[in-house]
């Protein structure tokens, strides 16, 4: 029987908040993690690296740890329908969680808050069909660390410090518009890594990177499997994203070089509706998305468990959003 964790998951959540405001300042660019394997499938440097300083941070937890992840409770073809859904509806809709519920909400962006509302309520409903009878009771509040939790808070401290010294070197003049210098470059790459890192060891802090909490919270407290963790996340994640972003973003320029490619505005139309309602059906199927699904493929090679199933549903991730 687990328990929920709400002192982890609150200190998660605002571990999260960090490397999502970091990546805005140092590089110009959304902490959308969906985004960054949708481009790195394609050949994107700069995806490839976050993604890869994802991975690392799952591989760090998973040797802290010496154990992976806990399986998906599913079959073959629902992995794979999962997958699929979540990397199609991603596409389209142009976010997960980290883009949308935490990047995008942290600038009140209209466009995020109704895809967050969509794929949440599809979400529910999916994991109300597909997982009503099948979790397990939940125990009672655990407001501890945890045995790993002391570890997860002290080495966030070393991509953060990377981050802050990135931030305080003299600003990268570019050569051109369209052209950065070489260390430029260089330090954008590292910034990528950085905050990659420090995201996985601060969703991994918060527990939410087990696909049955997700499931649970899904479930609402009508549920005895109800897990209220993720809600605690979000106490800690959204109030200090929102405040960092509108009090501490500058003069809206990347630190490191290159265009700010932060949205402003958008509107609301079928794509989005569309892309968050697909994105909430294969969340609510599985109870991972692409930054748990990262992180867990890093645990699990580390942990010497199987990676099979989470290769097999970041793949079909990769597919669905290759489709569009």
């Amino acid at each position: 029987m687990s328990s929920p964790t709400p002192l982890q998951s609150f200190l998660g959540g605002l571990g999260l908040a960090l490397p999502v405001h970091a990546l805005m300042l140092l590089n110009g660019n959304v902490f959308g993690i969906s985004g960054f394997l949708h481009r790195a499938v394609r050949g994107g440097k700069e995806a490839i690296v976050a993604v890869v300083g994802l991975v690392l941070g799952g591989v760090f937890v998973g040797f802290l740890e010496d154990n992976g992840p806990n399986p998906l409770t599913l079959g073959l073809s629902r992995v794979l329908l999962s997958g699929f859904l979540v990397g199609l509806g991603s596409k389209l809709s142009n976010g997960c969680t980290s883009g949308h519920m935490i990047s995008g909400i942290s600038r009140l962006s209209t466009r995020s808050f109704v895809a967050t509302a969509t794929f949440f309520t599809t979400g529910v409903i999916t994991a109300r069909i597909s997982h009503s009878t099948d979790l397990p009771t939940i125990g009672s509040l655990d407001w501890t660390l945890g045995e790993h939790g002391k570890s997860f808070l002290a080495f966030q401290i070393f991509p953060f410090a990377i981050s802050t010294l990135l931030y305080f070197l003299p600003v990268v003049k570019l050569e051109s518009e369209s052209k950065f210098t070489k260390p430029s470059q260089h330090l954008r790459l590292l910034a990528y890594l950085s905050t990659g890192f420090e995201f996985a060891l601060a969703l991994r802090l918060s527990n939410l990177s087990e696909a049955n909490r997700v499931l649970g919270f899904l479930l609402l407290p009508f549920s005895s499997a109800f897990d209220p963790s993720l809600a605690f996340l979000s106490l800690g994640a959204l109030p200090l994203s929102i405040i960092l972003y509108r009090f501490h973003r500058g003069p809206e320029k990347a630190r490191l070089g290159g265009p700010w490619a932060i949205p402003k505005g958008g509107h609301v139309d079928r794509k989005l509706l569309g892309g968050a309602a697909l994105f909430g059906v294969g969340w609510g199927m599985a109870g991972i998305c692409p930054g748990p699904g990262l992180i867990n493929l890093g645990r699990a090679l580390a942990g010497g468990s199987d990676a099979t199933q989470i290769i097999n549903w970041l793949g079909a991730v990769a597919l669905g959003g290759l489709l569009v």
